[in-house]
């Protein structure tokens, strides 16, 4: 079976090329997939804007109205990074519709994985760190609002704390929220997830690889999961120029076959995210993320 792979073309919201957030790793993210062989016309899906009332299960309603209506107070864009414009609006919507869409494919299919994702650091008030809805957590919330899952677990390897998700699920007890992340980076302020580890600058494959065999079988312990959600973000990759953990292709593969492997084996579905990614070199960075997708189809 082929990997079910959720895309939108306006995941790219068209920022310059020189924009501390590459966003021209979306359409560089497919033609990787397609070079790949990994896009089949039955298992490629395109989602819908989420909609609002999906929005507002994880973020205020005014906050979530503002973003809609492009009414973003400067103070909060200068948070998130970028001015709140009618693409970057759709977009949002666009990526937090994919994950759910992705979510829901995952549980019928065993895996599936969005293209977009893992925006993290938008919590409940407002958005931040380039993140302007926090996808995995609406995502979450939707399932457990309609009965689709009871438990879920968010497995969070981005390079930066997942402090946004962390506040919007604190008080949801059938979310569990893990954040394996570096220590010395963004945010200055975390918010405490249900289980975080940060690791030292320089970290590496051997002692990265080490302490997330360890965790996993801690995590797939606590309950009977029906979903994990999976940020895949490829930051901690030596030559990210956000990230200092210092893995290397090898060590992203192995990172991903280890948290995908470990779930599937236990038949626990896993909905991918990939969360994120900085470098002047976009293509390379978008065949970086293209490793979550050769790893989750040998899977699918």
């Amino acid at each position: 079976m082929p990997l079910q792979i959720v895309h939108h073309p306006e995941y790219d919201a068209g920022f310059a090329v020189n924009h501390r957030f590459p966003m021209s790793k979306y359409p560089l993210l497919m033609q990787a997939l397609h070079v790949r062989g990994l896009i089949q016309a039955e298992a490629l899906s395109m989602p819908e804007p989420a909609l609002a009332s999906w929005l507002k299960l994880a973020h205020a309603a005014d906050y979530v109205d503002q973003v809609i209506t492009c009414s973003v107070p400067e103070k909060i864009e200068r948070e998130i990074g970028f001015p709140v414009s009618p693409r970057v609006s759709l977009r949002a919507q666009l990526a937090a519709g994919g994950t759910v869409l992705a979510a829901r494919l995952a549980l019928e299919h065993g895996i599936a994985c969005n293209t977009a994702g893992g925006s993290h650091h938008a919590r409940r008030a407002q958005g931040a760190g380039f993140c302007t809805f926090n996808d995995v957590a609406v995502a979450s919330l939707v399932l457990l609002a309609e009965g689709a899952a009871q438990n879920i677990l968010v497995v969070d390897l981005d390079v930066h704390q997942g402090d946004g998700t962390a506040n919007i699920l604190k008080d949801e007890p059938r979310a569990l929220t893990f954040s394996m992340h570096g220590e010395r980076n963004y945010p200055v302020r975390k918010i405490a997830s249900d289980l975080d580890v940060a690791l030292p600058d320089g970290t590496g494959d051997v002692a990265y690889l080490e302490r997330l065999g360890v965790l996993l079988p801690k995590l797939s312990a606590k309950a009977r999961w029906d979903i994990v959600f999976y940020n895949a973000g490829v930051d901690i990759h030596a030559e990210d120029r956000l990230g200092r953990l210092s893995l290397s292709d090898d060590g992203l593969r192995s990172r991903d076959a280890m948290v995908i492997g470990h779930f599937r084996a236990l038949g626990i579905p896993l909905c991918g995210v990939i969360g994120g990614g900085y470098s002047t070199d976009v293509a390379a960075l978008a065949a970086r993320h293209a490793i979550l997708f050769e790893v989750a189809a040998t899977f699918a």
